[in-house]
């Protein structure tokens, strides 16, 4: 399988080199050639498999320059991390399937692709006997699971930024607790908008790129995405084998377009209609909503909320989207791109009718989202992340009679707990992990630094592993 760039501006590569790669040299994102069709014979036959085992077939569709023991190996690994043989367990509450991504090791479904990703750049860097230094922004789940896929890495150093003050107190602990020699945190006073605009800028920055060898964690790397695929079929497969209907809505909390991304890759896969509708679910921060509702992809102000980790407006991942969008044309997907770097906005109302088959979209407010916790827990006896009861919220609102509908609940209600038990009324049982960071006196080390792209890459520069 090789890899081509949305802005068409490098030969195809490899899979290896595409996941090293992050992002494309020319400032575009990484794509598969082609997308492989499933059968409906070979759909069934995945119906027997364990999560790791479908994630191998899905996978090695995707990657074939490395041996299969060698990925089966690393596939194996990544998920022995979580705290349940399923991995991803779904579960039915009420109208609704929900299903856990929250069960590795940093409790939010970014764990499913960084065990993943972490793992395979180890085996690759040990190949070509290389080190790499990793460099990420996060709106919250993305920095933590990403330090906890390679911390104590032998090869790797990893510097992540987050927004100062706008992720939630356990989000802030899990990442700046890691004491570990190659893990380096800077809050920027900034958003994660501020952050993302800074680690593409030093990403498009080309020698410097090579020379402090880089590699990128963040939604942009193909890998993460892949990953998140085996989660969209795996899902399919366990509904159609509980309902009558074997057609599947998934509900999608959404802020950097990575995720329901994955859920587009997913549908183009497998047999015709086994995914009807991919419903993209966003808070107050709605760009992505407008775009789908009626072509209007622009920026507007970052509004903090209570699921942080989808307050954003410039979505990292939505150019792999208009490339298809424009017919798989890469001068056309450039040109787009430079227009919304030059004016802050994409029209794209002529191109409604097609967006608007591949997804649907509701939005959930403040008041929603609080509204959504207290009432699933008083119905259910189950407790929702704001992250989650966004996308219950919006499932609600959504569903159609007879079609199922799965909500990816995307983190532990523990990782947001003043913002739960306000809502529920009563304290939320945290899990030993989260109770451990809270713990009064905990060491932890974080540098806050001005959202300046030479501020950043200085301190990159400085610290950064050497062979």
């Amino acid at each position: 399988m090789q890899y081509i760039s949305t802005r068409g501006g490098i030969d195809p590569v490899p899979f290896t080199r595409a996941v090293m790669m992050g992002l494309a040299d020319d400032g575009g994102l990484l794509l598969p050639r082609a997308i492989p069709r499933i059968g409906s014979e070979t759909y069934e036959e995945w119906k027997q498999l364990s999560y790791p085992e479908l994630a191998f077939e899905i996978m090695s569709r995707f990657i074939d320059d490395i041996p299969e023991a060698d990925l089966r190996e690393i596939i194996n690994r990544s998920y022995a991390s979580f705290d349940t043989e399923q991995v991803v367990p779904i579960v039915h509450q009420g109208p609704l399937h929900i299903m856990e991504l929250f069960h590795g090791p940093t409790l939010a479904f970014k764990d499913i692709a960084l065990q993943f990703l972490g793992n395979i750049f180890e085996y690759l860097l040990e190949k070509q006997d290389s080190i790499m230094n990793i460099l990420g922004a996060t709106s919250g789940d993305t920095g933590s699971a990403a330090i906890y896929g390679v911390r104590g890495k032998e090869r790797i150093n990893i510097f992540i930024l987050h927004p100062h003050g706008r992720v939630s107190k356990v989000q802030e602990k899990q990442m700046t607790t890691v004491l570990d020699d190659n893990v380096f945190n800077i809050a920027i006073r900034g958003t994660f908008d501020d952050g993302q605009a800074i680690v593409k800028a030093i990403f498009n920055d080309l020698d410097f790129k090579e020379q402090q060898n880089l590699g990128a964690i963040n939604s942009i790397n193909w890998a993460r995405v892949l990953a998140q695929v085996v989660y969209y079929v795996h899902a399919c497969l366990h509904i159609s084998s509980h309902e009558t209907d074997k057609a599947t809505d998934f509900s999608v909390p959404t802020g950097n377009f990575g995720d329901i991304f994955a859920g587009y890759i997913a549908k183009r896969m497998l047999p015709e209609g086994t995914i009807r509708k991919l419903l993209l679910a966003t808070n107050a921060n709605d760009i992505l909503s407008r775009m789908v509702s009626d072509g209007d992809y622009s920026l507007g102000d970052v509004v903090a909320t209570s699921s942080p980790s989808m307050d954003i407006q410039s979505a990292s991942n939505f150019e792999r989207y208009l490339y298809y969008l424009l017919d798989e044309e890469p001068d056309r997907t450039r040109q787009a791109m430079t227009q919304f770097a030059e004016s802050g906005k994409i029209d794209l109302t002529d191109f409604q009718t097609q967006i608007q088959r591949d997804f649907t979209t509701e939005k959930a407010s403040e008041e929603d989202v609080s509204s959504t916790i207290a009432e699933f827990y008083k119905e259910y006896g189950y407790i929702l992340d704001p992250h989650t009861a966004v996308g219950v919220n919006c499932a609600l609102k959504h569903q159609k009679k007879g079609i199922p509908v799965c909500c990816l609940a995307t983190a532990h209600p523990g990782k947001f707990g003043d913002m739960v038990e306000k809502s529920i009324g009563k304290p939320i049982e945290l899990p030993e992990s989260i109770a451990d960071l809270l713990i009064p006196g905990k060491k932890s080390r974080c540098e806050l630094m001005d959202a300046d792209r030479n501020l950043i890459q200085d301190f990159v520069r400085s610290h950064a592993r050497r062979n």
